[in-house]
């Protein structure tokens, strides 16, 4: 008599170890190019012409795109197959990286940079979702959402060490070119390690919705971003920040009236995802925002090379991988609540700390500060993941995981617009006045306002006293927009530490264990 097995294939521990091999050697690149760029960014004033409003765009564009398309993504992967999804992200990361590389206008590397975000929605919440498939036991499925959240966290952090080392060496288009070649490997390995899986159940992706999403988060960053262009009260930008949340309201409708949305609003009556999903944006604020400013602020004021610049960025990125493996064990001994909270709350000391700096102090006199926002995110980025995930079944970790994702870029975009659009109304503020009595050219007055990088450049062509004097006052107003910029992200960091230790509950459910559960409230939110 055949005797056919019951559930899911078992998979050899080998095989699936490495698997999660693959799927985090393709997450560390779209993770990494959230922040590979900011060493780059004085290179492209110069290249390029860029001002820091751009750099904000260069930065975001990525973000906004892939924000605005891992929810439809992640339906995508339950519905066509995770791993198929996931090897078609590949190739267009690459296509976009190859696109970015040897872009040659400032309008080019946005738009390139837009389409690298495309092909980062694919790849992301696939890789989240097939970890949870393959891992079926709780105890390993927890170490792989670490070793996740670990690649994750360290991506960003390692992003400006990569560049450093590339600029180093090569022109700066080299930062996005590494990628081809890793994503062709990894597409390589995925064929023979990843396995795929889907949901037969699974509906249309919400196109609709997307677009939405999309339109009104872009208007809401633009509003931000060329706020200090062009004046915080002035009818464009006021006009495009109600627009935004009109169309992000429309959105929310949108996804409560169709049948197939791509963001679940029902998931968000779980305390435990929708408290976690916001923790999750709040760290990402702040590590994304002070990365944005710390990497200029090293290279601009301090004037290390980008090498130097991503070598000194080592203790934050060493911090996140160090501490990111301790978490689960820590979350599973003293609970998620307190892990998260306390992660929130070290955030924000190191970004307090940070935001001490004077023109007076050098890079030891933020170290720690950049040492505490590693510990800070290594801590609390794994045990949100966890919390995430471990409130869904497992039927809807495409779309689960894709949310995760979706806040995670959400958080750091309105975190470097927000913090560098602090950063730049402050600059602009303390220099305007100094350049009234100059009476410099229209031309010269803008490229100083600009950005710190152009200041300089005008300063270093006009030479002598002046370009001592415009130096010297540049980075005063750097270093004072900085200050302000860093304290509002600590305060924020606060908050969300707060609220976690609030809202949060001290323990994880398991996936599994809510399968019935999650699926009664599905049921029950479609009719």
């Amino acid at each position: 008599m055949l005797v056919l097995p019951l559930g899911p294939p078992r998979r050899s521990p080998t095989r699936r170890w490495l698997a999660l091999a693959v799927l985090c050697l393709s997450l560390l690149i779209v993770t990494l190019d959230n922040t590979v760029l900011n060493v780059a960014l004085p290179t492209l004033v110069r290249d390029l012409g860029a001002t820091s409003s751009q750099l904000q765009w260069i930065v975001d564009a990525y973000v906004i795109v892939f924000a605005g398309l891992i929810l439809v993504s992640g339906s995508l992967a339950d519905r066509f197959g995770r791993q198929r999804m996931f090897m078609l992200g590949l190739l267009l990361f690459a296509a976009g990286s190859s696109w970015a590389a040897y872009s040659g206008s400032v309008g080019m590397l946005i738009a390139a940079r837009a389409s690298m975000g495309v092909g980062g929605s694919l790849i992301m919440p696939s890789t989240l979702a097939i970890i949870t498939d393959v891992f079926t036991n709780p105890g390993e499925r927890q170490r792989a959402f670490g070793f996740w959240a670990a690649t994750s966290g360290a991506g960003v952090a390692l992003g400006p060490i990569v560049g450093g080392l590339l600029l180093a060496h090569f022109w700066w288009g080299s930062v996005f070119l590494i990628n081809v070649p890793i994503a062709v490997i990894a597409i390589g390995c995925a064929l023979w390690l990843v396995p795929d899986s889907k949901d037969p159940a699974a509906l249309g992706p919400d196109l609709v919705g997307s677009l939405l999403s999309i339109a009104g988060l872009g208007l809401l960053l633009w509003a931000i971003i060329d706020a200090p262009v062009e004046g915080w009260t002035s009818a464009v930008v006021i006009g495009a920040g109600i627009g935004g949340l009109v169309v992000l309201t429309l959105f929310v409708i949108w996804e409560r009236l169709t049948s197939h949305p791509m963001l679940r609003l029902d998931f968000f009556r779980n305390r435990s995802f929708s408290t976690a999903i916001f923790s999750l944006s709040l760290v990402m604020f702040g590590l994304f925002g002070a990365l944005f400013i710390l990497t200029q602020y090293l290279q601009f004021y301090l004037h290390f090379s980008a090498l130097a610049t991503g070598v000194r960025i080592i203790p934050a990125a060493g911090a996140i991988a160090i501490i990111a493996p301790l978490s689960t064990p820590l979350d599973r001994r003293l609970g998620t609540r307190v892990i998260v909270a306390v992660g929130l709350l070290v955030v924000a000391a190191g970004l307090w700390q940070i935001s001490t700096a004077t023109v007076t102090t050098t890079y030891w006199g933020t170290l720690w500060g950049m040492v505490m926002l590693g510990v800070g995110a290594g801590l609390a980025i794994p045990a949100v993941t966890g919390a995430v995930m471990g409130s869904l079944p497992r039927r809807h970790t495409g779309i689960g995981s894709a949310t995760n994702g979706a806040f995670l870029q959400i958080g750091g975009a309105v975190g470097v617009a927000v913090i560098g659009s602090i950063l730049s109304t402050h600059y602009q503020n303390q220099m305007t006045p100094f350049l009234v009595p100059l009476h410099l050219p229209a031309a010269m007055q803008s490229t100083i306002l600009g950005s710190i990088g152009g200041a300089l450049d005008v300063a270093h062509r006009a030479g002598g006293m002046l370009g001592q004097v415009l130096a010297g006052q540049a980075g005063s107003a750097f270093i004072g927009g900085m200050d302000v910029a860093l304290r509002a992200g600590a305060l924020v960091a606060l908050v969300g530490g707060l609220l976690a230790l609030i809202a949060l509950p001290t323990r994880q459910q398991g996936a599994d264990e809510s399968d019935g559960a999650g699926e009664i409230e599905e049921h029950r939110a479609i009719v």
